[in-house]
């Protein structure tokens, strides 16, 4: 039996496990940078395989390396571990059983699958080739995100390149999806808060309304993407918190407004921040009436996530690998074009040439379950298609790799 064919074979068999596991992490969640509990459980399933592990960053992140002993490629597969704040509104079995907590984005479901392609590829890693680095990443939601501190740290040393695979509710269970260069924005998010002078309503004369300041603002944000950037550049900046909440008969003194931003060009970046930075100054500036009722903007700008970028020539590879494997599950294989979710999977293929892939997770055609949602579900076949196609894409690279690794 080929190295592929046991491969397949065992996880075929280990599928139940994967399920329960992910079940297991659903009902369990953990909000970003306060995974001690998941993390813990994720080392005691190697501890009982006995494997050690290996902690990078600040934060609850560590991988596992399968050594085969002899030379060749260095590969890198990761997966997050993080959940969101976000009430659980379905009826699973497994629902979340942490209020307000809930893994809405399909984390536990990478997780679940990696740690069982873990446990196979370590039963094989005899007949390997080189090494593979499990990296288990907390912190995927929440800037400055857990890749980075876990860069910082070196977990990268050594690595010549990075997979991950992310499942998507978009898009048709049985299906792998990929993209070239861009494949997912850039990211950033801003505070404004208008400090002016509160009053009563029926003085305006002798308040200076934060809030008109404010509305002003995000009517005047528009123009960015209109006005500033190139019409074939794309770029989105949303106000998401709208925060005046006061009473009907007094006016404003204080108002904060969030907003994010979403690029697909590092080069737009600086352009759009500029330009906040500027309408936040100038409404400012506008609504002043000497300095006693001035309006004031405070901002505090976080440029966070870059452009992912796959590297083409290993994408390429990597899809070539899993299109010959012809693989039952997978029905269909192809480019997605660029996606808009921001991921700071994107700071790994920055440090190494990397590709971040996607399985379709939707649990029946024509259902609607988004990421980030109360109602967020996932066709749990994803995990066993998603542990073959890295898998695959994992024992091609280690196997066939040039030989000047």
């Amino acid at each position: 039996m080929t190295l592929q064919a046991q491969l397949m074979q065992q996880l075929t068999a280990a599928e139940p496990e994967m399920i329960k596991i992910r079940r297991h992490l659903h009902a369990h969640p953990e909000i970003s940078f306060h995974e001690e509990q998941t993390a813990a459980y994720i080392k005691a399933f190697y501890r009982e395989l006995g494997v050690s592990t290996t902690a990078y960053g600040d934060g609850y992140g560590f991988v596992v390396d399968i050594d085969s002993g002899q030379p060749g490629p260095q590969l890198a597969l990761r997966a997050d571990f993080d959940a969101l704040a976000i009430q659980e509104d379905n009826h699973l079995s497994f629902k979340s059983q942490n209020a307000n907590v809930m893994h809405a984005c399909g984390h536990d479901g990478h997780t679940a699958y990696l740690m069982v392609l873990a446990k196979t590829l370590l039963g094989l890693k005899n007949q390997l080739r080189g090494r593979v680095r499990i990296i288990h990443q907390p912190a995927e939601e929440v800037s400055p995100g857990g890749a980075k501190g876990m860069l910082a740290a070196g977990v990268l040393d050594g690595i010549d390149n990075v997979i991950g695979l992310h499942v998507m509710s978009t898009m048709p269970t049985g299906s792998i999806a990929y993209h070239l260069n861009a494949t997912q924005t850039g990211r950033a998010n801003f505070t404004v808060t208008f400090t002016g002078k509160g009053g009563h309503a029926s003085m305006p004369h002798l308040s200076n309304d934060a809030i008109v300041a404010g509305s002003y603002f995000v009517t005047a944000l528009q123009t960015v993407i209109s006005r500033r950037i190139d019409p074939f550049d794309t770029g989105s900046v949303t106000i998401g918190s709208f925060d005046g909440v006061g009473s009907f008969n007094a006016i404003k003194a204080q108002f904060t407004l969030k907003g994010d931003v979403r690029i697909m060009d590092e080069t737009t970046r600086q352009t759009i921040r500029d330009q906040i930075i500027k309408i936040a100054n100038g409404v400012g500036a506008t609504f002043g009436v000497g300095a006693t009722f001035g309006v004031q903007a405070a901002l505090d700008y976080d440029d966070n996530y870059p452009v992912l970028m796959n590297d083409a020539t290993l994408t390429q590879r990597v899809i070539t690998s899993i299109q010959a494997a012809q693989i039952p599950e997978i029905t269909k294989i192809f480019d997605c074009g660029p996606q808009d979710p921001s991921e700071d999977f994107a700071y790994f293929a920055q440090a190494k040439p990397s590709t971040f892939i996607y399985a379709g997770c939707q649990p029946a055609p024509g259902e609607t379950h988004p990421h980030h949602s109360p109602d967020f579900m996932m066709n749990e076949d994803c995990l066993l298609i998603a542990a073959k196609a890295l898998g695959t894409a994992a024992l091609d690279y280690l196997m066939n790799a040039s030989s000047d690794h």
